[in-house]
């Protein structure tokens, strides 16, 4: 099962980070996180300039554009305590990604769900429960086989489900679902970059 990135974990991997200001002059900025001493161990900068922000590090790299000052539309509705994301908004306004990282990602976890809940669904309402049953076991032993056993590639998972077909059992409209989730790096980059301002804003008030 793939790992999930949660603030939990995020702040756990950010716990000894450090501010460095780089540059600092309107909405132009240099940001640099990093553990002491310089360990590039989850290390990342924020960079702004008029209209973006660029998440870079060990982490990857994502480019975002909204508005002028991207401090103001990453902070906006943020509790000072909490790490408040919206991964699917904020996804629309990614302008690049690292050919490592990437927002997306297919999830052998969704697929499997997925095929329960469309084979479930379908034996539920047979009225001779003892057929029903039999056929069910068969059934499920060659989904087991055949779609289950080729979830460690997405084509793969895909095309077994596709050509699926036992006594008459074939998952009919089964592509309406999602098997997408956001990925751990696309995830660790926005709890990053929300943190990040948090500590430049504290850095801040701290110096007034």
């Amino acid at each position: 099962m793939t790992e999930a990135c949660n603030e939990e974990r995020f702040l756990r991997d950010v716990a000894e980070h450090k501010l460095e200001v780089i540059r600092d002059d309107g909405v132009n900025r240099h940001l640099r996180f990093q553990k002491e001493p310089k360990s590039s161990v989850y290390r990342f900068d924020l960079i702004t300039w008029p209209g973006h922000l660029c998440f870079t590090g060990d982490m990857g790299t994502y480019v975002f554009s909204r508005i002028e000052d991207m401090f103001e539309f990453f902070i906006t509705g943020s509790s000072k305590e909490g790490l408040n994301i919206n991964t699917g908004y904020w996804a629309e306004k990614v302008l690049s990604v690292d050919r490592n990282g990437g927002i997306e990602e297919f999830s052998a976890e969704e697929f499997e769900r997925a095929v329960k809940h469309d084979f479930d669904r379908c034996f539920e309402d047979s009225v001779n429960e003892e057929y029903t049953e039999k056929l069910r076991a068969e059934c499920w032993d060659e989904i087991e086989e055949q779609i289950l056993s080729r979830t460690d590639s997405e084509h793969d998972a895909y095309s077994a489900a596709y050509d699926f077909e036992h006594n008459g059992f074939t998952f009919v409209d089964f592509f309406e679902h999602d098997f997408k989730v956001y990925t751990f790096r696309y995830l660790w980059c926005l709890y990053a970059i929300v943190w990040g301002i948090q500590q430049y804003n504290q850095e801040k008030e701290r110096d007034e």
